[in-house]
């Protein structure tokens, strides 16, 4: 309810993470081989395992998300189908905020509200995928309440940027809610000891997301000090909340793989590689982030890329 609350809606349910969220909010909107219009880089479609689709009998219609998060405004239309019996039914258009698939790129009120303007006039609902929707908040400066306002469905993160151990929540309508607490009990969500967990994400919601500009600001530091490192490219301008996103040159003395194992092995510090065909890492700041922790990483990084390369007679 307090979640309901703060982003305008009139129910929540909790579930056990975004993943279930984002799946349950599918399958209560949407039918079997039905069509859903959604981001070709969202958390839905490269991170939950095909689970819309095995699950739920959903065909996905991909776009291109862009740099700045969003998708086109006219491929969403072009993209909506006609009324013919030889194509799906388009039911859904998903957006994501932040978007992942766009180094944490905040989609901003305008936008949202130019999408839920397309849903509505097509007689579509609109799901927001908001693992991290208060830190799209936070960026803009604006009220959770106006980026979740034009969505029939929004899944948010307790966890992630706000810190607690488990559980993310699905707000809407309470007709939607009452669909989705039964989809959520058929996929195996429903939990007697959930209270334990709400306490936990009543401290997440009335303390974790007041402090989000803290994270953004640790996340430009850190961006910062690695742009100034040897072999580190990062770009600045795509440093919009709490993820930085960075890559090592070809030239680099350490792969990635590697890199990331001197950096656990002799350092204590946990940072895996986000795609290693791309030699890029992610690196995301929370509440348990420091700026000392982060000067730290830094020396680390920089002592371990100033090694020579070894040369093909010493190796």
């Amino acid at each position: 309810a307090e979640a309901a609350e703060r982003l305008g809606k009139e129910a929540g349910l909790f579930v056990a993470s975004g993943t279930m969220g984002n799946l349950v909010c599918t399958l209560a909107h949407c039918q079997r081989g039905d069509e859903i219009i959604v981001g070709k880089q969202s958390h839905i479609v490269v991170y939950e395992s095909g689970a819309h689709s095995a699950y739920g009998g959903l065909q996905p219609w991909m776009l291109d998300v862009r740099p700045d998060g969003t998708m086109d405004l006219d491929e969403i239309r072009r993209s909506i189908r006609s009324e013919n019996a030889h194509f799906p039914q388009t039911r859904l258009i998903c957006l994501e905020n932040t978007q992942g698939g766009a180094q944490g790129a905040p989609l901003t009120e305008d936008y949202t509200a130019a999408v839920g303007e397309i849903a509505r006039e097509n007689g579509l609902k609109l799901h927001i995928d908001g693992a991290r929707i208060f830190n799209a908040a936070a960026a803009l400066g604006v009220d959770v309440k106006a980026l979740a306002a034009p969505a029939d469905s929004v899944t948010f993160c307790l966890s992630k940027g706000l810190c607690a151990p488990v559980g993310s929540v699905v707000v809407g309508s309470r007709a939607f809610i009452e669909r989705a607490r039964t989809t959520r009990k058929s996929v195996g969500g429903g939990m007697r000891q959930a209270g334990i967990l709400a306490a936990a994400g009543l401290v997440a919601l009335r303390e974790m997301t007041t402090r989000l500009g803290d994270d953004h600001a640790n996340a430009r530091y850190l961006a910062e000090g690695l742009a100034a490192l040897p072999h580190v490219r990062v770009d600045l301008n795509r440093v919009r909340s709490n993820m930085v996103f960075w890559e090592l040159s070809d030239d680099a003395p350490l792969s990635p793989s590697e890199l990331a194992d001197r950096l656990k092995a002799d350092h204590g510090i946990l940072m895996r590689p986000y795609d290693p065909r791309l030699r890029n890492f992610r690196a995301v700041t929370h509440y348990y982030i420091t700026r000392a922790a982060i000067d730290t990483t830094l020396e680390a990084i920089r002592y371990l890329l100033a090694q020579p390369v070894a040369s093909p007679q010493s190796a």
